[in-house]
This record gives C-alpha cells, sequence and structure tokens, in this order.
C-alpha cells in the first residue's frame, strides 16, 4: 500500500514577491501608452465626425437659403431683429437640435441660453455634444459646461470669421449683426481651398488672461466678450490669421484667438467642401493665411 506524504506548502518569499509586482509594473508601464492611443485615436474621430457633421450642416443650411452661408450672428427670421443667434445657434436644426432653439424661441428666451432657466422643465443650459471635441480637457466636470461660475454650455469648434463675418450691419433695434458675402457656390478660392471651420479650447478658465475667456453657447448681446464667435477665433481678440494653430499646446498656455486642441500634434479642421483635414505643424504661417482666407486667389502650397 502506497503512502503519499504531503509536503508543506511553502509561500512566496519578499524577493519573489517583488519580482512578481515589478514585472506586473514593467507589463502595464508596456500597456498603457498603447491603450492611450487607442483612446485618443477613438476620441479623434469622434472629433473628425463631429466636424463632418458641421459641415453637412453648412451645406444643408445653403441648400435651405438660397446657397446662403450660416451668418456669424443675425436674426433667426429675416424679417425681424429678433429672435436671432450666433453661427452655432443657426446650425442647431441641422445637427438635430432643433427642440433647443424651438423652445427657446417659444418662451422669449433665445437670447439667454444659459444655466439659470428653464422652458417646459426643459433646461436651457442644455450642452450640445457635436459641440465638443471629446480630446477638449477645458470643460467642466460634466463634459460640456464651462467652468465659469455660470456653467454656461461651450464648444470646441470655430466658425472662420473671415468667411462667415465679413459683412455687418444693424437691424431695427440697433443690434449688431455679421453675414457673409460669399454663398457656397461663389467662394473665390473654391471650398476645397477655403478652411471653414477649426477646433480651439472651449474654456481657458482659469488662464493667462485677464478675465474668463470661454466660448459660451448663447447669444445675449450684453456679453459681447462670450457671444457665439466674437470670443471665437476672431479678430476682435487678436490677429489669429498670423502664425497658424497651436499644436500640443496646455489650455494655460493656449490663445483664445487661435486655433488650437487636445490632440497632441494635429488641430482639425472642415474644409467649405465638408472634408476635413487634419493640420500638423508642418504647415506653413503663409500656407495658413492662404487657407483662411476665401478670396486671395493663392493656391494653397504643397506643405498643405
Amino acid at each position: 500500500m502506497r503512502r503519499f506524504l504531503s509536503r508543506p506548502w511553502r509561500g512566496f518569499t519578499l524577493i519573489e514577491l517583488l519580482v512578481v509586482i515589478a514585472i506586473i509594473a514593467v507589463l502595464v508601464g508596456m500597456l498603457l501608452p498603447a491603450v492611450q492611443k487607442v483612446r485618443e485615436a477613438a476620441a479623434r474621430s469622434t472629433c473628425q465626425n463631429n466636424l463632418k457633421q458641421l459641415g453637412v450642416a453648412v451645406q444643408n443650411y445653403a441648400s435651405t437659403f438660397q446657397d446662403k452661408l450660416p451668418p456669424g450672428m443675425a436674426p433667426y427670421m429675416s424679417v425681424n431683429d429678433y429672435p436671432g443667434g450666433g453661427w452655432h445657434w443657426h446650425l442647431l436644426p441641422y445637427i438635430e437640435q432643433e427642440n433647443i432653439s424651438k423652445n427657446l424661441i417659444s418662451a422669449g428666451m433665445y437670447y439667454s441660453w444659459g444655466s439659470g432657466g428653464s422652458v417646459n422643465g426643459q433646461t436651457v443650459s442644455a450642452a450640445v455634444k457635436t459641440y465638443r471635441c471629446p480630446s477638449d480637457p477645458t470643460p467642466s466636470a460634466d463634459g460640456a459646461r464651462s467652468n465659469n461660475a455660470g456653467g454656461w454650455p461651450v464648444t470646441s469648434y470655430f466658425r472662420n470669421y473671415q468667411l462667415f463675418d465679413n459683412t455687418t450691419f444693424r437691424g431695427p433695434a440697433g443690434h449688431h449683426w455679421t453675414v457673409s458675402k460669399y454663398t457656397v457656390g461663389a467662394i473665390p478660392d473654391g471650398t476645397s481651398n477655403t478652411v471653414g471651420i477649426v477646433e480651439r479650447y472651449a474654456d481657458l478658465l482659469p488662464n493667462n488672461y485677464s478675465g474668463s475667456q470661454y466660448s459660451g453657447l448663447y447669444t445675449h448681446h450684453g456679453q459681447d466678450r462670450y457671444h457665439w464667435g466674437y470670443s471665437q477665433w476672431a479678430p476682435v481678440y487678436g490677429y489669429w490669421s498670423t502664425g497658424g494653430p497651436q499644436f500640443g499646446v496646455n489650455p494655460k498656455e493656449a490663445a483664445y484667438y487661435l486655433p488650437n486642441s487636445g490632440h497632441k500634434a494635429v488641430v482639425q479642421v472642415t474644409m467649405m467642401d465638408g472634408s476635413v483635414k487634419g493640420v500638423n505643424a508642418g504647415v506653413g504661417a503663409t500656407t495658413w493665411l492662404y487657407a483662411i482666407t476665401p478670396d486671395d486667389g493663392n493656391p494653397l502650397p504643397s506643405d498643405w
């Protein structure tokens, strides 16, 4: 008869445990960059899709309004001075968000899309997911609003002021409006050679500039600094056309009047033909100037 003698189980020594932990740490360290790359690739793809949707929305707006471009800031109904709103406002029906504009207009609150009210039980601080890049780290914890105490909804995407805001006029009530002098079919340099929309950090508060520099999605005329457009990549706040985008800059170092993004080495833009392009640091300042100027007659150089 055989007897099986059990041997006492010997646990891991401290050295063995340390070796195992070290191996796990090395493997995690090797895996983490790959995971981060996958995450960023997914976020960049979502951002690209957002920009594509905005490009399609611009085209659909033009199809509805006799080839006209959506205005930088203008009345919602052409026969009246109010209600009115900015470029993002006019695109809401074309990104399946018409309910926001309808609710605010019906309640007479079209000029105050912020955090402090509701329309028929629906908040008027509604954030628009399509207007926010997932790689943009600047909005508050809910992912779509400003860190400003008012909590205004914000956007990571901005229009080309030279294209959409080059004609100004005042309405019957004296409000300042800006519209484009071009139509989609009559952009002198052509739709494939003209930048229409760029990325820019949504909320640069706190930052190295005085005051709040966030891009609130609201249209109150008493807040010109935060208009949909007048705080967004427009010459009112600097010579945004010179120097080109900022690449790999963190929000505290970013200029609110220049294109920039949460992507490390690229700023994505929508061309007026609806295509989306990733612009990198290889693009020259002159090339960038040609791309954002709709009527300079210059072809885009090879670095584009």
